[in-house]
């Protein structure tokens, strides 16, 4: 299994004191952190595309670029690029140049995106919110193949025999598809044999194993190479040396982003007593001590036999060097112990 970690690089006032990082010191902080995924063997580290004032990165692929030329092995990816309101040609031709520089370790993560800002922001509408993927996903599968491409769409000029260029330092990027539980997209992953991300951010991850099943039938069905299948599930978590402290230190950033984007969608604000639901055996978030984390990974593994793991750390701004003891310990003592045990299993 590969173990990593996305962000979405949150940039929201510490709880407690109301202090705000400059944008500039939170981007450093970021690259600090890649760099330690990096030396602690993680293997892969994706950031998401967001256009709001609580997430500072609007263009994962600048990020990723300048993170490349600072690591040495590390896997680099979106998580996601919200391609429904980007223009694929572009998308490829970003991460064409991420993974020259990275010397082949770049991957892209598309999908529709849990915000819309960028819709009307790139003059999309919103009525053609899954049209536009699915349409967008094609041209990016075709470009990624390709190096000139003829094609004819409805929402974007057509391209007749033009050549694509930088082509990546890979044959072909990895292309990942996330979802967040519509049977439909995870179909429409299923059936181009691409690998699936299915981000688990609250209920019982229980109930996300219909969704994993679809996922491997109907790549199966499909007639995708077994040996190519992939499957990644994302969760909200944080690692301290124990699991008291993990608890109080996470809490207060992570209520307050859950809390404020509750109030945007008509949630119910995060309590405490909700959250410690959350962290109990069977609940969505990893907090806790390294064994803690390490249990319940290895109990996702064991619901849907996924092949990638990533740690969401920072749902809000935690003190940094709290994020680099959690990174520490998720390379130095998680991975390797979650590792062991699923190739015993295998």
């Amino acid at each position: 299994m590969e173990i990593g970690i996305t962000t979405f690089v949150e940039n929201t006032p510490d709880p407690t004191t109301g202090k705000l990082l400059s944008p500039h010191e939170r981007m450093m902080n970021l690259m600090e952190e890649i760099e330690l995924s990096d030396q602690v063997g993680l293997d892969v580290f994706s950031i998401g595309e967001h256009h709001r004032p609580d997430f500072i990165v609007s263009s994962p692929a600048v990020v990723l670029a300048a993170a490349a030329v600072k690591t040495k092995q590390i896997r680099l990816s979106s998580g996601v690029t919200v391609l429904s309101s980007d223009d694929p040609v572009r998308v490829c031709q970003d991460f064409a140049h991420v993974d020259l520089l990275s010397k082949g370790r770049a991957e892209i993560m598309v999908g529709r995106g849990s915000f819309i800002e960028s819709f009307p922001l790139f003059g999309n509408d919103l009525k053609d919110y899954n049209s536009l993927f699915a349409e967008k996903l094609e041209l990016l599968i075709e470009l990624n193949k390709s190096e000139k491409v003829t094609w004819e769409g409805t929402h974007r000029p057509s391209i007749d025999n033009r050549g694509v260029y930088p082509r990546p330092y890979q044959e072909e990027l990895p292309i990942w598809v996330a979802v967040g539980g519509t049977p439909e997209s995870v179909v429409r992953a299923a059936t181009y044999g691409l690998p699936m991300a299915l981000a688990i951010i609250g209920g019982m991850p229980e109930r996300f194993v219909p969704f994993t099943d679809l996922y491997k039938e109907a790549y199966k069905s499909s007639g995708h190479d077994a040996a190519k299948f992939q499957l990644a599930i994302n969760s909200h978590g944080f690692i301290a040396d124990d699991s008291q402290k993990a608890a109080d230190e996470y809490y207060g950033p992570y209520a307050y982003v859950m809390s404020k984007i509750g109030r945007e969608r008509g949630w119910s604000t995060m309590n405490r007593e909700h959250y410690d639901m959350m962290r109990a055996t069977e609940g969505s978030l990893l907090v806790g001590s390294p064994q803690q984390v390490i249990d319940k990974i290895l109990w996702e593994y064991e619901l849907f036999g996924n092949t990638r793991f990533l740690l969401h750390i920072s749902v809000g701004t935690l003190p940094h060097a709290k994020v680099m003891r959690s990174i520490e310990l998720l390379g130095t003592v998680v991975a390797p112990a979650v590792k062991k045990a699923v190739k015993k299993q295998q």
